[in-house]
C-alpha cells in the first residue's frame, strides 16, 4: 500500500494567518496606538518606554531692539511614556490522537478559535484602561440633549488642542440606543451598510462631528467616551520560542506581537497548542500648551494632564476641572461653566444634577 503524502505546513505560516485573524478580531485595542515591542527582553521592571514628541514655546525678538538683551533659549527633551508589561494572554489546548485524526482536519481551523480568546484577553485589558483613566471632563445628562452634549465634546476636546486627525467616541449599548433613535443625528442609516468582515467596521455606528462612534458591549451600558487615537498605547510582544519546542513560531503584524508553539505529549498521546502574547497598556498625559494674555507670552503648563479623553454618561451630573487649577488656566475649561442640557451652568447649578 502506498504512503500518502502529506502536506507539511510551516509553523511560521500558519502564526501569520493566526496574526491576521487576531488584528481582524480586535475593536477597542484597534482604537489604541499600538506598538509592537520586541525590547522588552531584559527591561528594567518589566517596563518599556514609548517616546512623546517635546513641546517648545515661542517667543519674539523686538524689532530693531538695541540688542541689549539677547535672545532666549529653552531646552528641548522628548517625554518617555512608561509602559509596563504585566499581562500574559494565552489560550491553551490539548488534541488527543483520535481529534486530530477524525476531529480537526487542518490546524488552522483550531488556531481561529484560540486567537478569539486571545483577542478577548486584550479587550478586556483596553476596557479596563479605558473605563479607569483619571478624565478630567465628564459630560452627563447627555440623553435629554444628545448632538448637544456631542458638540460640547469636540469643544472640550479642541480647547484640549486634541489632534482630530482621529478621534473616537466608544459607546455602551444604552448610548448606542439612544444615538440611534435621535433622529437629530441620523446614525441609523450608518448601521449595516459595511459588509466587511473585521470586528471593528462592524461595530462602527459611521462618523458625526469629527467622531467614529464605535460600540462595545463590555463598558457600562449608559457611558461613552471620546477620545484620539493617541491617547492610550497598547504594547504587545510575543514571548521567545523556547528551543525544547519543536514547532513554533513568533510574528508581529499592525503592532501586535503573537506566539504559538505546538508539542507532543507522549505519556497521554495528545497534542498541545499555546497561543499568546505579553500585553501592556497606558493612558497618555501630556504637557499644554498656553497663552497669557496680561504678558502677551505663551505658557507651558508645569505638570502633565490627561487630556486627550473625556467621558460622557447619559444621565448624572457634568463634571469639569476647578476653575482655580492649571488645566482650567490654560485651556479655559472649568466648572465655572459646565454643560447642562438646558444651558451653560456653573457645576453647583441645580440644572447639573
Amino acid at each position: 500500500m502506498p504512503t500518502p503524502q502529506h502536506q507539511v505546513v510551516k509553523p511560521e505560516k500558519l502564526v501569520a494567518t493566526a496574526i491576521g485573524m487576531l488584528e481582524q478580531e480586535l475593536v477597542l485595542p484597534n482604537l489604541f496606538q499600538k506598538e509592537g515591542v520586541d525590547q522588552f527582553k531584559g527591561a528594567k521592571d518589566d517596563t518599556i518606554t514609548v517616546k512623546v514628541e517635546g513641546v517648545l514655546p515661542f517667543h519674539e525678538y523686538a524689532w530693531r531692539n538695541d540688542r541689549s538683551s539677547g535672545i532666549q533659549f529653552d531646552e528641548y527633551a522628548e517625554r518617555k511614556i512608561p509602559v509596563t508589561f504585566g499581562g500574559n494572554f494565552y489560550s491553551a489546548v490539548k488534541l488527543t490522537d483520535e481529534q486530530n485524526d477524525f476531529d480537526i482536519d487542518q490546524w488552522a481551523k483550531l488556531l481561529r478559535p484560540q486567537v478569539k480568546a486571545v483577542a478577548r484577553g486584550l479587550a478586556r485589558r483596553c476596557v479596563t484602561t479605558l473605563t479607569g483613566a483619571a478624565y478630567n471632563v465628564v459630560i452627563g445628562n447627555t440623553e435629554r440633549n444628545l448632538r448637544g452634549a456631542l458638540v460640547e465634546a469636540r469643544r472640550v476636546l479642541n480647547a484640549f488642542r486634541v489632534p482630530d486627525g482621529a478621534r473616537y467616541i466608544v459607546v455602551g449599548s444604552d448610548f448606542e440606543a439612544a444615538l440611534l433613535n435621535d433622529e437629530k443625528l441620523n446614525l441609523a442609516q450608518y448601521v449595516g451598510d459595511d459588509t466587511a468582515e473585521s470586528a471593528l467596521r462592524l461595530a462602527s455606528l459611521g462618523q458625526k462631528m469629527g467622531f467614529s462612534f464605535v460600540v462595545d458591549q463590555t463598558i457600562a451600558p449608559g457611558d461613552a467616551y471620546a477620545f484620539a487615537s493617541s491617547a492610550f498605547i497598547l504594547a504587545t510582544a510575543a514571548p521567545s520560542v523556547p528551543q525544547s519546542v519543536p514547532y513554533g513560531a513568533t510574528t508581529s503584524f499592525e503592532g501586535l506581537g503573537l506566539r504559538w508553539v505546538r508539542d507532543y505529549d507522549s505519556e497521554y498521546m495528545q497534542d498541545r497548542s499555546v497561543v499568546n502574547c505579553y500585553a501592556g497598556t497606558r493612558s497618555v498625559k501630556d504637557v499644554l500648551v498656553g497663552w497669557d494674555e496680561a504678558n502677551k507670552t505663551e505658557v507651558i503648563s508645569a505638570g502633565e494632564h490627561f487630556v486627550r479623553g473625556i467621558k460622557l454618561q447619559l444621565d448624572g451630573a457634568s463634571n469639569y476641572p476647578a476653575a482655580s487649577s492649571e488645566l482650567a488656566t490654560i485651556t479655559g475649561i472649568s466648572d465655572a461653566s459646565v454643560w447642562t442640557p438646558t444651558g451653560r451652568k456653573v457645576e453647583t447649578d441645580p440644572a447639573n444634577a
